[in-house]
C-alpha cells in the first residue's frame, strides 16, 4: 500500500492510540488513589497534568480536520483544555514548594480564564444562537443557574462552618467552582436545542461538565470542613472530564454543519427547556430563608449572592422584553405587509377600505389582475415570477405615489384604494398604471413581461359593505379580460346585471343534471348517396324553469369554466348509450355521435365512464363515436393519448370535430387514433356562393381524410347547393339541416327511413 493511502489513516489511529493511553492513565490513576498507595497527591496531579495536555493536543487536531465553523469551537476547546493543563501544573509546583492547597491569585485567575474559555466554546457552537443578543441571554441564563445555588450550597454544605473560615477571598472564590460548572452545564443544555439533531460530542461534553461538578462539589464540602487531602479518591474526576472532552473529538462532524437549511422554521423548544433557568431560583428563594442566622442576619455570601441573582434576572428580563418587542413588530410586519414585494395585504387594505367608508369620505376601489402571468410562472420558475411581482410592484407603488393607496390581496392580484379628496381620477390612475406597465427594452422580446387589466368601482348607494365595492370592481376587472386584456372598465348598472345573472345560471346549471332539466335532440348523420341515416349526433339542451329552453351555446361555455361540464358529459353519454340501444332494435347498424369537453378528454376516468354507460345499456362499444374538438387535441398530453387509444382498442370511435378551425397539422394526425374527420360548416357553407377556396380546403380535407383512412362528414350541409358540392367532392356522409334538424327520440325513431337527397 502508498504512503498516500496510509497519511489519512494516521492521524485516526495516533488519536485512537492517544485515547487508549489517555485511558489507561485514568485507570491507574483511579487504582493508586483507591488504593491509597504512596504519592498519591503527585500521581493525582500528573495524571490531570497529562490527560489535559492530550485532550489540548487532540482537540486542536480536530481543529485541523473539520469544516471551518467547527473550527472555533475545537480552538475554544483546545484553549480550555491547555489552561486547565497550565493551571493543574501551577498548582502541582506551588504545592511541591510548600503550600498544602494553593488557592493563589495565580491558580485562581487560570482557571477563571478556563471558564470563560469553556463557556465561550459553547456559545460558538453550530447549535449557539448565531446572534448577540441570543448568546448574552444564554449565558445570563446559566450565570441565573449558577448564582440561584449559592445559597443552596451554603444551606447543604457551609451551614456549620465558621464564618472566619470563609474570610479569605480567594479561599471563599475557590468554593464557587460548582457555581461555574453548573453555568457552564445550562449553556450546554439551552445550546443543544430542538432545531437540529443531537450532536454525539455535545453529550460527552455534558457528561464532562456533570462529573466535573459532582467532583467541584464533593471537593468544597471536603474543603469547608477541613478534611480534604490532595490524592484523595475524588481527584480522579477531573482527569475522567478531560478524558471525556478528548473523546468527544472522535465523533465526525454533523452532516449540516454547513449551516443547514437557514430558512427552515427551527420547532419550539420544550417547556422545561424555557423554564430552566428559573427553576433553581425557586430554590434558592427557600435556601435564603432556611439559611438566616439565629439573629436574623443573612450571611454576607448568600446576600451578595441573591443581589448579584436579582440584578441578572432583571438585565433577564429586559433582554426576553426587548425580543418580545421585536417579535411583536415583526409578527406586525407578518400579519399587515405583504413579504414578497414589500406593500400592504389584503388584511391591512380591508380594513383601510372599512375605515373610509365608517368615514363617509369618496371611496374607489381600482382591482388590477395580470394577464397571463401564469405563463411567466411556467416558462421560467416562481423565482423568476416571484422577482417580477417585486419589479411590477415598486412599478404600480411608484405611478400610484401619494394619489392612493396599493396593496397586494395575493397571487397575481393588486388593489388600489383611493379616498378622501382625489386630486386624481380612479381612471387616470388606471391610465398611469397600463403605461407604468409597458414592457421596458429587452423585456418584450423576452416574453416575460405581463399586461394587467384593471376594474374600477366606486362606492354609492347601491352598496352596503366594502364585500360589494370589491365586487363591482371584480366584475369590471374581468369585463376589461374580456374587452381584450391590457385595459381598464368601469362598473356599471349592465355589467352588474350581467354578472348577476351570470352567477344566477351557474347556480341553477348545478341543480339542473340532479333535477332532470337536461334532455337530448338528436340530429341524424345520412349516407349522401343513398340518404340512409347512419348515425346521429347527441345534442344537449336544458330546459331552464325561468327561461325555457336553452340551446348549448348558452351554458356549456359556463359549465366547462365551472367544472360543471364533467357532471353533464357523463348524463350525456350515459342518455345517448340508452337512446342508441333503442335505435338499434330498430336499425342494427345505426351509431350515436356525443361531444366530449377537453377538461373530460383529461381525466382518467373518461375510459370507465364509457364502459360503463355502454355496458348499462347494454350497447357495443363499436356503435359509440366521440366526438372531440381539435384545440382539445392538439394540447393533449401522452397519458391522453393512451386513453384514446384504449377507447379505440374497445372499438369507441374517435371523431376530430370542426376540422380546418383549430390547430390542424398533419404531425398529430399520425398520433391520434381518429376514425373519422368531421368538415367545419364554416367552410360548407361558403360552397353556396361557389367560393373556389371553400371548394378546394373541403376536397383537400376530403383527399387527407382518404389517405388517413377516415370517414368525411360534412356539417351544416342547409341547402341543395351544399349537398351538390360535398357529394361532388366525394364525401360520404353528411349533417345539417337538409336531412333534419335536431329532434327529440320518437321523432328520430321515425327518420330512420332514408331520406331523400335528390332535392
Amino acid at each position: 500500500m502508498s504512503g498516500a493511502a496510509l497519511a489519512p489513516a494516521r492521524p485516526a489511529l495516533s488519536g485512537r492510540v492517544g485515547l487508549v493511553a489517555a485511558g489507561l492513565v485514568v485507570l491507574g490513576e483511579a487504582l493508586w488513589l483507591v488504593a491509597r498507595l504512596p504519592g498519591a497527591a503527585l500521581v493525582s496531579d500528573l495524571g490531570a497534568v497529562a490527560v489535559a495536555s492530550w485532550a489540548t493536543l487532540a482537540c486542536v487536531g480536530v481543529a485541523r480536520r473539520h469544516p471551518t465553523p467547527l473550527r472555533r469551537f475545537w480552538t475554544l476547546l483546545a484553549v480550555t483544555m491547555a489552561l486547565a493543563a497550565l493551571g493543574r501544573t501551577v498548582w502541582t509546583v506551588e504545592r511541591l514548594g510548600g503550600m498544602e492547597l494553593p488557592h493563589t491569585p495565580l491558580v485562581g485567575a487560570i482557571f477563571t480564564a478556563g471558564i470563560v474559555a469553556g463557556a465561550a466554546a459553547l456559545l460558538s457552537s453550530l447549535a449557539a444562537p448565531h446572534t448577540l443578543v441570543g448568546q448574552v441571554r444564554t449565558l445570563l441564563d446559566g450565570v441565573i443557574v449558577g448564582l440561584a445555588l449559592i445559597p443552596i450550597c451554603w444551606l447543604v454544605v457551609f451551614r456549620d462552618v465558621a464564618a472566619a473560615d470563609l474570610a479569605d477571598p480567594l479561599r471563599t472564590f475557590a468554593l464557587l467552582y460548582p457555581m461555574f460548572d453548573l453555568m457552564q452545564l445550562t449553556i450546554l443544555v439551552a445550546v443543544a436545542g430542538p432545531s437540529r439533531r443531537r450532536w454525539r460530542p455535545l453529550t460527552a461534553i455534558g457528561a464532562s461538565l456533570a462529573i466535573r461538578a459532582v467532583a467541584d462539589t464533593v471537593y468544597v464540602s471536603l474543603y469547608a470542613h477541613g478534611s480534604y487531602t490532595p490524592g484523595y479518591p475524588i481527584d480522579v474526576c477531573w482527569p475522567l472530564s478531560y478524558l471525556l472532552i478528548g473523546a468527544a473529538t472522535r465523533y465526525p462532524p454533523p452532516a449540516d454543519c454547513d449551516g443547514g437549511d437557514e430558512t427552515a422554521e427551527p420547532p419550539l423548544p420544550p417547556w422545561w427547556r424555557v423554564a430552566l433557568p428559573y427553576l433553581p431560583v425557586g430554590g434558592a428563594i427557600v435556601a435564603v430563608v432556611l439559611a438566616r442566622r439565629p439573629t436574623g442576619q443573612t450571611p454576607h455570601l448568600i446576600f451578595l449572592g441573591m443581589m448579584t441573582l436579582l440584578g441578572v434576572l432583571a438585565l433577564r428580563q429586559g433582554l426576553a422584553a426587548n425580543e418580545n418587542l421585536r417579535l411583536v413588530a415583526r409578527l406586525r410586519r407578518l400579519a399587515y405587509c405583504d413579504q414578497l414585494t414589500g406593500l400592504p395585504n389584503r388584511l391591512t387594505f380591508n380594513r383601510r377600505l372599512r375605515r373610509a367608508l365608517r368615514d363617509e369620505v369618496p371611496v374607489a376601489v381600482l382591482l388590477l389582475d395580470l394577464d397571463g402571468f401564469k405563463q411567466v410562472n411556467d416558462r421560467f420558475g416562481h423565482a423568476s415570477g416571484d422577482r417580477l411581482l417585486a419589479s411590477i410592484a415598486e412599478r404600480m407603488r411608484n405611478a400610484v405615489g401619494g394619489d392612493g393607496m396599493i396593496a397586494r390581496l395575493g397571487g397575481d392580484e393588486f388593489a388600489v384604494l383611493v379616498d378622501g379628496d382625489r386630486p386624481v381620477p380612479p381612471e387616470r390612475l388606471a391610465e398611469r398604471l397600463l403605461a407604468v406597465l409597458q414592457p421596458l427594452p429587452g423585456e418584450e422580446d423576452l416574453g416575460v413581461h405581463p399586461s394587467a387589466s384593471i376594474g374600477i368601482a366606486e362606492y354609492g348607494a347601491h352598496h352596503t359593505s366594502h364585500t360589494d365595492l370589491l365586487r363591482d370592481a371584480d366584475i369590471a376587472m374581468y369585463a376589461a379580460k374580456a374587452a381584450g386584456k391590457s385595459a381598464y372598465r368601469t362598473c356599471t348598472p349592465a355589467l352588474r346585471e350581467e354578472a348577476v345573472s351570470r352567477a344566477e345560471l351557474i347556480a341553477d346549471l348545478r341543480r339542473a343534471v340532479d333535477e332532470g332539466q337536461l334532455h337530448l335532440e338528436f340530429q341524424p348523420i345520412v349516407d349522401l348517396a343513398t340518404g340512409t341515416v347512419r348515425s346521429a349526433e347527441a345534442l344537449v339542451r336544458w330546459r331552464h324553469p325561468r327561461l325555457g329552453v336553452l340551446q348549448p351555446a348558452a351554458f356549456l361555455p359556463l359549465a366547462e369554466e365551472t367544472g360543471l361540464i364533467l357532471p353533464v358529459d357523463r348524463w350525456v353519454i350515459q342518455e345517448a348509450c340508452r337512446a342508441a340501444a333503442a335505435w338499434r332494435k330498430h336499425a342494427p347498424e345505426v351509431t350515436v355521435a356525443v361531444n366530449i369537453a377537453a377538461a373530460h378528454l383529461r381525466r382518467p376516468d373518461l375510459i370507465d365512464t364509457v364502459t360503463t354507460a355502454t355496458a348499462v345499456a347494454g350497447l357495443s362499444p363499436h356503435a359509440l363515436t366521440l366526438e372531440l374538438t381539435e384545440s382539445a387535441l392538439i394540447e393533449g398530453s401522452e397519458a391522453v393519448l393512451d386513453r384514446l387509444r384504449q377507447l379505440r382498442e374497445l372499438g369507441v370511435g374517435i371523431a376530430i370535430d370542426d376540422f380546418g378551425t383549430g390547430y390542424s397539422a398533419l404531425s398529430y394526425l399520425h398520433r391520434i387514433p381518429a376514425t373519422e374527420l368531421k368538415v367545419d360548416r364554416s367552410f360548407v357553407a361558403r360552397l353556396d356562393a361557389e367560393d373556389p377556396r371553400a371548394y378546394a380546403t373541403v376536397d383537400m380535407v376530403n383527399r387527407l381524410a382518404a389517405a388517413f383512412d377516415l370517414a368525411v362528414v360534412a356539417e351544416g350541409v342547409e341547402t341543395g347547393a351544399q349537398h351538390a358540392a360535398v357529394t361532388a367532392i366525394g364525401c360520404l356522409q353528411g349533417q345539417g339541416w337538409r336531412y333534419g334538424r335536431p329532434t327529440a327520440l320518437p321523432e328520430l325513431l321515425a327518420a330512420l327511413t332514408p331520406v331523400d337527397v335528390t332535392h
